[in-house]
């Protein structure tokens, strides 16, 4: 007999006390083996914030097609390096001088680490750290992928707030500024084009958005690769783009040396709208019914764990087994307690167990200090989390 996703978690972890993270193996792998297959031949960099778990970074970069973490903080870099990685792009700029002054003292780990820049007062910190330790820390900038267009007398920007350097000039300006402080070198530039990467395909305005943006990188990430190039003298190593909703788009851009991509492994709720790929769920986590406060109603214990971004619904957890399952638009997802509504025939009891998905990827494992990979009905392995290490970065 074939077993529903909710049975099948249910029986892997009996005798586990919720709440509790799983990810199912089978989505996992599939998942990664869709993002190479997408990115055709171009190496991919793991977000490690949308995974913060050390184990599962390690199982996806041995992987084919798979090579270097993209890091969200110095000090997390530090750590990975001092597990045995040793590539990692720092994906925000810092200003943790502690950290860069640590990073600097290091040569192994100043090998290894790329930190990024989009102003040159984030430059000079890391500059001055290099200059007291006699090292040079390699430097990569944050160029705004985001779509300008002119309309009349108004230019729209569609995408984040990011960073400052948006054309082929800024970036040469910015990189001749670097060029001749001692102790830093720029090795790259990345491109983060959220509104292609970071918004489903829910209408034909976002579409026709994440066509226009993916015409203008076509063309303004070689004029800034080429200006970059010129103005430091040498041969960039590093072109990184993408994310894990654009990661075909950006791979088949010939300037692209890597593309990054995280959430796309674990398949979060806001990626279940995006046509450029299926999306598989292989995140979850299970919450059990403490009480029935009336007849259509179960509360589970926990769950308040909000996505991060716009206090919308879409930042809530869903309920996704049993089938039938909804937060109440009153109260939604609590600190420590989320009733839930029964419909369809749905019927919960006190000791039941309800299993849900996050809205975005590495966030919820915040919440837990280990997570338990299953395949079929057994857990294959079990692997602490950041927060299970003992490790928080923000």
């Amino acid at each position: 007999m074939t077993r529903t996703l909710g049975e099948r978690l249910d029986q892997a972890t009996r005798g586990l006390a919720a709440p509790l993270a799983v990810l199912d193996a089978d989505a996992l792998d599939a998942n990664a083996a869709d993002l190479v297959r997408r990115a055709a031949g171009t190496p991919i960099r793991v977000a490690s914030k949308s995974v913060r778990v050390r184990g599962v970074l390690e199982r996806v970069l041995e992987l084919p097609g798979f090579a270097g973490v993209m890091g969200y903080s110095v000090r997390e870099a530090l750590w990975l390096v001092g597990q045995g990685f040793d590539d990692v792009l720092v994906g925000y700029p810092s200003v943790d001088t502690g950290a860069l002054d640590a990073l600097a003292a290091d040569p192994v780990a100043a090998a290894a680490v790329t930190l990024m820049v989009d102003d040159l007062s984030q430059v000079e910190l890391a500059a001055r750290a290099a200059r007291g330790h006699g090292t040079t820390l390699r430097l990569c900038l944050d160029v705004d992928a985001s779509l300008r267009l002119r309309l009349g007398p108004v230019t729209a920007h569609l995408g984040v707030r990011r960073s400052p350097v948006h054309s082929a000039v800024d970036a040469a300006r910015l990189a001749s500024a670097v060029a001749d402080r001692p102790g830093v070198d720029v090795v790259g530039v990345m491109f983060y084009e959220a509104q292609v990467a970071g918004l489903p395909d829910s209408s034909p305005a976002v579409r026709a958005v994440k066509r226009l943006s993916i015409r203008d990188l076509a063309v303004r990430r070689a004029a800034v690769v080429t200006a970059v190039q010129d103005a430091v003298g040498h041969e960039l190593s590093l072109i990184n783009s993408g994310g894990s909703g654009s990661v075909g788009t950006s791979a088949a851009d010939p300037v692209v040396t890597e593309v990054t991509a995280g959430s796309g492994l674990f398949v979060p709720t806001l990626f279940d709208a995006y046509r450029s790929f299926t999306p598989r769920p292989a995140a979850f986590f299970g919450l059990d019914v403490v009480r029935v406060p009336g007849p259509g109603f179960a509360t589970v214990f926990g769950g308040g764990y909000i996505a991060s971004g716009p206090a919308t619904t879409s930042r809530q957890p869903r309920p996704v087994w049993p089938s039938g399952l909804a937060l109440t638009g009153r109260e939604g997802a609590g600190e420590v307690q989320t009733p839930l509504r029964l419909s369809g025939g749905a019927d919960l009891r006190v000791g039941d167990r309800v299993w849900f998905r996050h809205a975005k990827s590495g966030e919820v494992m915040e919440r837990f200090e280990q997570v338990h990979l299953v395949r079929g009905t057994t857990i294959e392995a079990t692997f602490p989390t950041y927060r299970g290490e003992h490790q928080t970065f923000g």
